[in-house]
């Protein structure tokens, strides 16, 4: 096992707040919330491994290896709890985080995500992918088969410059991070069990105009969880965060507000 210290964005003071971002982006994505929510909250947005700042090291490639690397995190940072937030990638991250080590999680956000595997065609989709990042050391299939999803019409037709952002953090993907994190999403187990047994707060978020993460999914993750809100988030894609930011902010600063005042 390799042990990799992830490279963290660390600003404001209050309830920590930690964000785990999208595939195949980096924590460059949470931008609008480290600047919306760090009035109010510790916000702590890591890189995952081999992303952005932090190295990939040599493990094979498991969601679980993710979610050991937050849970170290918090030890380094000093977090004893924290509110985690996950979007996609990020939150198949924060549920194997509250299987693996749930006494870290004051409180769970997740959005854009599923709780439920990988179908095969998904699956062999991911491989696919992740042979062709191997093999071509670069990231043109994610730009051509991944980016066209990551963000909703209206996105596309309104805010020109958001989508030039996202294609951009994209673009700057390291391959080698990209297969090993598709082969770890391939490879991962449904969370509905976890969810089921989880004993803090949570809040569901799905853009309106998601063709990757669909309100099904949300619903279904929301029903199973035994305490969870559930939001839908109009004019917005995948990447709910960086398409609607006041939108994703207010949500999760009202649920993060409310789990410090009942603990504190």
């Amino acid at each position: 096992m390799t042990v990799v210290q992830l490279y963290a964005r660390d600003v404001g003071t209050g309830t920590p707040l930690v964000l785990l971002h999208a595939f195949p982006l980096s924590s460059a994505m949470w931008l609008a919330q480290r600047e919306g929510l760090a009035k109010r909250f510790r916000v702590v947005t890591p890189d995952l491994r081999g992303f952005g700042g932090s190295v990939l090291g040599s493990d094979d490639p498991s969601v679980d290896a993710m979610a050991d690397d937050v849970a170290r995190m918090f030890r380094t940072l000093g977090i004893a709890r924290a509110v985690v937030g996950g979007i996609s990638m990020g939150g198949y991250v924060a549920m194997a985080l509250c299987r693996r080590h749930p006494d870290v999680v004051l409180g769970l956000v997740l959005c854009a995500t599923r709780a439920s595997g990988d179908d095969p065609q998904t699956s062999a989709t991911r491989l696919r992918q992740a042979d062709r990042l191997e093999r071509d050391g670069d990231v043109s299939v994610l730009v051509d088969e991944v980016l066209p999803n990551l963000v909703g019409p209206t996105t596309m037709r309104q805010r020109a410059l958001v989508y030039g952002r996202v294609r951009g953090l994209v673009q700057a993907t390291p391959p080698a991070a990209a297969a090993w994190a598709q082969r770890a999403m391939a490879g991962r187990e449904e969370a509905f069990d976890t969810l089921r047994g989880l004993k803090v707060p949570a809040l569901v978020m799905v853009g309106a105009e998601d063709v990757l993460a669909s309100e099904d999914d949300a619903r279904a993750m929301a029903e199973a969880l035994p305490n969870a809100e559930l939001t839908i988030v109009p004019r917005a894609g995948h990447l709910v965060p960086v398409e609607q930011p006041d939108l994703f902010n207010q949500a999760v600063a009202e649920f993060a507000a409310a789990l410090s005042r009942a603990s504190g």
